[in-house]
C-alpha cells in the first residue's frame, strides 16, 4: 500500500524530531512538516509528522492548531493518529496536552484513548501512573524548575483531570506485564466504566510494545515517542504498509558547524560545560546584557569563528540565573529574546558556510527552523534515542539539522553529534 498510514501531531519541534527519529528506525521513510503546511498533501511519505509550536500555547490556540494539522493529514490518507507531547509531560494546569486529545477524540469519534509519554531508553518511566525520572519522581526532577512548565506533581491522573471533561483512569503495571490481550481487556472494562482518558503505566520497552499491539486500532493514541516506536512492524505485519515502503537516503553535507544551545535544563547545562572543557570556541548569552547591547556583539564574533572548529554559542544557564533575568525582563520577554539572537546566529551562520546545525531546546529549535525557513524535514539515523539527524534546504543550500530536546542525549552529545553525521 502507498500513501501515508500514520499522522503524527507533535507539540514541539524537538519532540517532533524524537517522535520522528524513533519511526524512522524501521527504514521506512518519515517526512517531518515544520509547522502546518500551506500547502495541499503531495507527495507524503508512510509516516507523517507535523511540527507544531502550540505547548505553551494559549489552549484556544493550541487546539485550533492540531485539529488544522488533523484536517490535513487525513487529506493525506492518514486513518490512525499520534499526538505527541513531552516524555515529562510538560504541561500547564489547563493544558495543553488534555484539551488538544479531547478535541482530537471528538473530531474522530472516537470515544477513548491512552496517554503513555514513557521512554525507558531515556529514563522516564509510569508506574502506578506516577511519572519517574530516572529513579526521581517528576515532581522531584529538574523538571519542578522549568521556567516555562514547572512539574509540581509526578501522578499523570491528577495532572490530566483538570484538563479534560471526561472521567480518567488507570491500566497499572500489573495489567500491562500480562500483554496486549489483557491492555485490551482493561481498555474495555473502562470503556463499560465511562472512562475516557486512560493513562497506561509502562518501565520497559516490552511494556511499549505490548502496549502498542493492543492500541494500533485504536484512532488516536497519545503518549511521548517511544509508545509509536513500535507501531511501523505492527503495520507491516497488519498489511497496512508494504516492506518496499520508500526509504530515506542521506544527502551530504559539508563539514562546517554551528552549534546553537537555549535550553537551560540540567542536562544542557552538562553538554555546554564538557562541550567547553574541549576548548572549543565558545560564546555566553547573557539576557541582561543583550538587552542593552542588542545582537551586534555576538554576530561579530561569529563572523570571526572558523567553522571547522564547529563554535558553540549558548544561552545555557542554571535555574537562579535564568530566574534573575525573568524578574528583571519578564518570562516572555527573556525567551524572545534569546530566541531571536540564535535565530540571527543560525542566519549568520549560514550564510558563513555551515551546512550543520546542532540546536539545544525546544523553543530554540522552533526559532532557529523559522529563521532558516525550513518547512520540510528528511529523518536519518540518531545521534541518541529520540535525537535524529534531519535533512533540509535552506536558501537552496543542504542543510544537516540536529534539533535537540533539552533534557536529552549525554553529556558529550555536541561531539558525539559531529562524529556521527551519516554519510552516504
Amino acid at each position: 500500500m502507498t500513501g501515508t498510514r500514520l499522522g503524527c501531531i507533535a507539540d514541539d519541534f524537538t519532540g517532533a524530531t524524537d517522535l520522528a527519529g524513533l519511526l524512522a528506525r524501521s527504514g521506512v521513510r518519515v517526512s517531518l512538516r515544520i509547522g502546518m503546511p500551506q500547502a495541499p498533501p503531495s507527495d507524503t511519505s508512510p509516516f507523517e509528522v507535523i511540527a507544531l509550536k502550540s505547548r505553551t500555547a494559549p489552549v484556544e490556540d493550541a487546539v485550533a492548531q492540531a485539529l488544522s494539522a488533523l484536517r490535513w493529514l487525513q487529506a493525506a490518507g492518514a486513518t490512525r493518529f499520534f499526538w505527541k507531547y513531552c516524555s515529562t509531560f510538560d504541561c500547564t494546569a489547563e493544558g495543553n496536552i488534555g484539551p488538544v486529545a479531547e478535541a482530537l477524540m471528538d473530531a474522530l469519534g472516537a470515544d477513548q484513548t491512552i496517554y503513555c509519554p514513557a521512554f525507558p531508553e531515556n529514563g522516564r518511566s509510569i508506574f502506578m501512573g506516577n511519572l519517574f525520572v530516572g529513579q526521581q519522581p517528576l515532581a522531584e526532577s529538574p523538571m519542578k524548575d522549568h521556567p516555562l512548565t514547572p512539574m509540581r506533581d509526578s501522578n499523570l491522573m491528577r495532572l490530566l483531570t483538570p484538563q479534560v471533561t471526561r472521567p480518567v483512569g488507570l491500566i497499572d503495571r500489573l495489567s500491562v506485564a500480562k500483554g496486549p490481550d489483557a491492555i485490551r481487556a482493561a481498555l474495555a472494562e473502562h470503556t463499560s466504566q465511562g472512562n475516557a482518558h486512560i493513562v497506561v503505566d509502562a518501565v520497559a520497552n516490552e511494556d511499549l510494545r505490548d502496549i502498542a499491539a493492543a492500541c494500533r486500532d485504536l484512532p488516536l493514541m497519545t503518549g511521548g515517542s517511544a509508545v509509536a516506536m513500535p507501531l511501523p512492524a505492527l503495520y507491516q505485519s497488519d498489511g497496512l504498509l508494504t516492506a518496499d515502503a520508500p526509504r530515506m537516503t542521506a544527502p551530504q553535507t559539508a563539514a562546517d558547524t554551528i552549534i546553537l544551545s537555549g535550553s537551560c535544563s540540567a542536562m544542557t547545562n552538562a553538554q555546554v560545560a564538557a562541550y567547553r572543557a574541549t576548548g572549543a570556541p565558545c560564546y555566553q548569552l547573557d539576557p541582561l546584557t543583550l538587552v542593552n547591547t542588542g545582537q551586534a556583539p555576538v554576530l561579530e564574533w561569529l563572523a570571526a569563528q572558523d567553522l571547522a572548529q564547529a563554535p558553540l554559542i549558548y544561552a545555557t544557564a542554571d535555574p537562579a540565573s535564568v530566574k534573575a533575568a525573568q524578574k528583571k525582563l519578564g518570562v516572555a520577554e527573556t525567551g524572545a529574546l534569546i530566541e531571536d539572537t540564535l535565530a540571527a546566529c543560525a542566519l549568520g551562520a549560514r550564510d558563513a558556510g555551515a551546512r550543520r546545525v546542532i540546536v539545544a531546546g525546544g523553543e530554540t529549535s522552533g526559532a532557529v527552523t523559522k529563521a532558516l525557513s525550513v518547512a520540510q524535514l528528511d529523518i536519518g539515523a540518531e545521534i541518541v534515542p529520540g535525537v535524529p539527524w534531519t535533512y533540509c534546504k535552506s536558501e537552496g543550500h543542504q542543510i544537516a539539522l540536529a534539533l535537540k530536546s533539552g533534557n536529552f542525549g549525554s553529556e558529550d552529545f555536541f561531539t558525539r553529534a559531529q562524529t556521527q553525521l551519516e554519510t552516504p
